[in-house]
């Protein structure tokens, strides 16, 4: 962890209580952890221009790259990230203290936020979430330098995975042909849905909305975490990336899937229509072309690991075995291929 005790705001020493999931694999982050203190308890995040991690996830001095490593500092102490959605009742963690270390890396020390997290929330309370998020997005918001440019093209597009087996025999027990002929197509037509989704009604988003990053206060403010990714994206597309990894990696009952995309999808509209954005139609394209086009890569990164005998389980959120996870993740890839479906042909 090596905290400088020079910024902290819990006095010293400085204690962990445990390091916090996180995308260990992000160049960017070199480490989350809960801390204690005299004063208190905190979270730390340290965020670093040239961490360890993998090699398809760079950090970047650049402040319009999708993974910028100074933007999640920028967000917090400007104040963006806790005005972002203030008046809909989205709030930020609290920023305790910030500063650089003497490597060059900075430091972020967070409020340790109290309440229900998002893996927690049932379908009602993530419909609620949607339809403040609806309201916050529905306004103009300025673009700022160091808000990241066509997340969804340079994210979702950077990867290059060569030649797949659609039939492989692990993938094919649990998906059938039209389904995976449905990936192959959300696959080869990324690009056409990168350029959907670039078409719609843009907006400031934070895009990297999931359980993982959500809680609810007591007093029912939700909280969002993580503002590493945030800047300009379609209608939608904050939505379009919460209703699938609600259920990915198992953090709800993937039963659940369908009440959550029309529940959540109507709550968001609702938000949009109360700041006055009416454009139903437009704004379902521009989810379904995003979901689909955020999630193009991830069939085939797992057929592709599969091919190479490595096992589908994530070391930072989802240890299931191989069969659990192709079954858990069949129907939400059935919708992003009904999404990429619905955007592609209209």
């Amino acid at each position: 962890m090596l905290a400088d005790p020079r910024h902290s705001p819990v006095g010293a020493p400085v204690r962990e209580r445990g390091a916090l999931a996180h995308n260990t694999g992000n160049q960017a982050t070199g480490g989350i952890w809960t801390v204690t203190g005299p004063g208190g308890a905190a979270v730390l995040k340290h965020l670093t221009p040239a961490g360890d991690g993998r090699a398809d996830w760079p950090a970047s001095p650049d402040p319009r790259h999708w993974n910028y490593w100074r933007r999640e500092p920028i967000a917090y102490t400007s104040g963006f990230a806790g005005e972002y959605g203030r008046d809909a009742g989205i709030g930020a963690p609290a920023l305790l203290a910030a500063g650089d270390r003497p490597d060059g890396s900075v430091e972020l020390w967070l409020e340790h936020v109290e309440g229900t997290p998002g893996t927690s929330l049932g379908v009602d309370g993530l419909a609620e979430f949607a339809r403040r998020l609806g309201a916050v997005q529905a306004r103009s918001r300025e673009v700022l330098p160091w808000h990241s440019r066509r997340f969804l093209r340079s994210y979702a597009g950077r990867h290059e995975l060569g030649p797949l087996d659609w039939d492989h025999p692990a993938a094919a027990a649990h998906w059938p042909a039209d389904l995976r002929r449905g990936l192959r197509t959300i696959w080869e037509r990324r690009g056409d849905l990168f350029a959907i989704a670039e078409a719609a009604p843009q907006t400031v988003c934070h895009l990297d909305v999931w359980p993982m990053n959500l809680y609810r206060r007591p007093g029912g403010e939700f909280v969002l975490l993580d503002w590493s990714f945030t800047g300009t994206g379609a209608i939608g597309e904050d939505l379009a990336n919460l209703i699938p990894d609600t259920f990915l990696d198992g953090h709800q009952d993937v039963a659940l899937l369908a009440e959550a995309e029309d529940a959540l999808t109507g709550a968001y509209l609702a938000g949009l229509a109360e700041t006055g954005h009416r454009d139903e139609v437009g704004t379902r394209k521009a989810v379904a072309a995003a979901g689909a086009a955020k999630y193009c890569w991830l069939a085939p990164m797992m057929l592709r690991r599969l091919a190479e005998g490595r096992g589908l389980a994530s070391a930072n959120y989802d240890a299931a075995a191989d069969a659990e996870v192709l079954e858990r993740r069949r129907p939400v890839f059935a919708m992003l291929v009904r999404w990429a479906r619905t955007a592609l042909e209209t």
